[in-house]
């Protein structure tokens, strides 16, 4: 690799992370006013997690050096808005595989919590009022995961020892996984009347933005759930709305549209609506997967070997 500058800006400090490579200066930006040093000698850009896009485009038009442009998301639409001032062959690269594990851990949760009806116990609890009942098991459940990447993959081994009845996978085009056949996303009609849980784990993109609209919510049976831990825009809200408030559907939310959900938003008091903040990849094993991650990606960089997790390449 042949660069007359050598900065990589990182949202961690780089004492914290174990196994960069020497050959670079380091420096320390997580979305602050001021910049830690000159964009325009920056080669490697690691964005600030969970900042608005307003401020992880900012430093880019003032990249003109820039090769790797790294997010910490897995989905890189925050950022697509900023690359159309990079030069070409700027690589953009997601954070494949740091949030699998806490965003499928947060699917499960978020279906069980839903399912067995513990956000109505939590108000009894605070009321002193003892909610018995029978109430719905995951056990004998059609399960329909839509985005069968390495999230819904995950969600799916974490689904296993819960003895559903099936679980079904749809991704953008059909194929074969380990655990069985890949429908689709034009099978969907067809699947949807069958599942009495719908998990989202898809990216957002121009084929999927409002793919839960009225229709796709039309056809899931009486009384389903509806997981969504994709990205809010997934899922039409006006549509949703419409069913949950009807006592139709059930869902279960850590995405919204529009995100943060502002007060006084139906949403917030919708019948049968489970509510997360976008925790899906906030726990504690998001900040050892991601320095472990760049650590990888910055040594392969330095050795002039590809960067993996591409999305894109400007042109």
């Amino acid at each position: 690799m042949t660069v007359k500058t050598r900065d990589v800006w990182l949202p961690f400090p780089a004492e914290e992370i174990e196994g960069l490579p020497d050959s670079f200066t380091y420096r320390h930006w997580d979305g602050e006013d001021a910049f830690p040093a000159d964009p325009a000698d920056c080669v490697f850009y690691v964005t600030p997690y969970m900042k608005s896009p307003e401020v992880t485009v900012r430093p880019l038009a003032a990249m003109p050096a820039l090769r790797v442009v790294q997010t910490l998301t897995a989905g890189t639409d925050h950022i697509l808005g900023g690359l159309a001032d990079l030069r070409p062959g700027v690589r953009l690269c997601n954070a494949a595989g740091v949030h699998t594990a806490s965003t499928a851990e947060l699917a499960l949760a978020l279906t069980l919590a839903s399912l067995r009806g513990i956000p109505g116990m939590v108000r009894g609890q605070d009321r002193e009022e003892w909610r018995f009942g029978v109430y719905d098991a995951l056990a004998d459940k059609s399960v329909l995961i839509v985005g069968y990447g390495s999230i819904g993959s995950a969600v799916e081994d974490r689904l296993a020892p819960f003895e559903c009845e099936r679980v079904t996978r749809v991704a953008r085009s059909a194929r074969t996984a380990p655990r069985g056949p890949v429908h689709a996303l034009a099978d969907l009609p067809e699947l949807l009347p069958g599942a009495d849980v719908v998990i989202l784990t898809t990216p957002l993109d121009d084929t999927t933005r409002g793919l839960a609209g009225a229709a796709f919510l039309g056809r899931m049976k009486d009384g389903a759930l509806l997981v969504n831990v994709a990205r809010g825009p997934v899922v039409d809200t006006k549509s949703l709305l419409a069913e949950v408030e009807s006592g139709r559907l059930r869902a279960a939310l850590d995405v919204t549209d529009p995100e943060p959900l502002p007060a006084g938003h139906p949403l917030w008091h919708a019948p049968n609506v489970l509510i997360t903040p976008h925790v899906g990849g906030s726990s504690t094993a998001f900040a050892p997967r991601a320095k472990r991650m760049l650590a990888r990606q910055l040594t392969r960089f330095a050795a002039g070997d590809p960067v993996e997790h591409t999305v894109l390449t400007t042109t």
